[in-house]
């Protein structure tokens, strides 16, 4: 039986995960399962799965937890301490599925138990990336991807050198403005750009997609996870969303993974590895899609893309800085500080601020310089849009 935890276990990733754990309960031992502010769902899930820990992000739920969990044997706990101390129970498998940065520290804690790490936190690599490789390393664990792409690309290497890989073609939907002018774009509002034309996924990555802030991340987190140089990544729309990424060779050869928008197939592949298993995703009618679309992205467009090189140029805490400053944006896009396209301006002046004056230039990279630029980068952030609406 596999002792698993699942990090973000009330989110879309999270559901995913559950929901094929439950098709199959026997063959598991739910360690912990975490979440955020949906304790209903929480304590659901943590009742049927008979976990032996449920951890909400937010202290001020730990009764409304305790109390949906009363009689269950699930014990209930709560705050980020909490959920690292989670993540150092044995577990043989574990889902990191939290959003944004905090996200970090239970993945690390879960690798340093030498678990399997199925990763869905592309910030976990974007900003340390160096010391998630290594840490991993030190301790025997593995990483497994479970970004569609990320995912693809893995799969697409099975039995490969990577010496032979010239390139790797990670492919984006262009969320909900792929086909809207810029003039409308800089107009748009959360609520647009919370609807995603193939993807069921929750609000904030669904806005990343739209800015293509999250093609970006995946960029950082390709060139981080594959050891490979930024120049040899390319990012292709895609609006079907069925090729999640291919894989190109020194022969001229591509290698494509192919599949449904369904993120159970990156879990379950994650989860059965080395094996393949049967899973509820739909088989694809190729005839009847008929056609498959590319087209190259405008930087103009996505100026996200451009500056997720220019962080890998850069190396170091570039990374963390980006990050940081992207979801301070997001969340002034959201709270209607700021406008949709000024999202990556202010990145970028964040970028520019504190790469001038050395921001981290050349420390080690721990979890507490990691931190550190996080916390510098968000309150860049907020002088930054605070300037833009003066």
């Amino acid at each position: 039986m596999k002792k698993i935890s699942i990090f973000g276990a009330t989110g879309s990733i999270g559901q995913s995960t559950i929901d094929l754990i439950a098709r199959d309960p026997d063959a598991y031992d739910v360690v912990a399962l975490t979440g955020g502010q949906n304790i209903g769902q929480l304590a659901k899930d943590a009742r049927q799965l008979g976990a032996d820990v449920a951890v909400t992000a937010d202290p001020a739920h730990l009764d409304a937890l305790r109390d949906a969990l009363a009689g269950s044997g699930v014990e209930a706990l709560a705050g980020p301490e909490a959920i690292s101390a989670a993540a150092e129970r044995p577990a043989d498998w574990v889902m990191s599925a939290i959003v944004g940065a905090a996200g970090l520290a239970p993945g690390l804690k879960a690798l340093q138990q030498g678990a399997t790490l199925a990763l869905a936190n592309k910030e976990s690599l974007v900003t340390a990336g160096r010391l998630i490789m290594r840490t991993a390393r030190e301790n025997n664990a593995r990483i497994l991807p479970v970004d569609s792409e990320h995912s693809a690309v893995f799969q697409g290497l099975v039995g490969e050198d990577m010496s032979a890989v010239e390139r790797i073609i990670i492919t984006a939907s262009g969320g909900a403005f792929r086909d809207w002018s810029l003039e409308d774009m800089a107009q748009a509002t959360p609520e647009q750009a919370s609807s995603h034309p193939n993807w069921n996924m929750g609000q904030r990555i669904t806005i990343d997609s739209a800015s293509m802030f999250n093609k970006a991340l995946e960029v950082i987190e390709t060139k981080e996870f594959f050891e490979c140089d930024h120049s040899m990544i390319e990012v292709l729309i895609h609006p079907e969303s069925m090729i999640h990424a291919m894989v190109g060779f020194n022969d001229g050869a591509l290698m494509a993974h192919v599949g449904p928008p369904d993120m159970r197939h990156a879990i379950g592949y994650a989860l059965h590895w080395p094996e393949r298993r049967k899973l509820p995703v739909e088989r694809l009618d190729l005839a009847k899609i008929g056609t498959f679309n590319f087209r190259d992205p405008d930087l103009q467009r996505y100026p996200a893309l451009r500056l997720a090189h220019e962080v890998l140029a850069q190396g170091g805490h570039a990374g963390a800085i980006f990050n940081a400053a992207k979801e301070r944006a997001l969340d002034g896009f959201l709270n209607r500080r700021i406008g949709f396209l000024q999202m990556a301006e202010v990145v970028e002046e964040v970028l520019d601020r504190l790469l001038a004056s050395q921001c981290r230039k050349n420390d080690e990279m721990t979890l507490d310089t990691v931190l550190e630029t996080d916390h510098l980068a968000r309150r860049a952030a907020d002088v930054v849009m605070a300037e833009l609406n003066t």
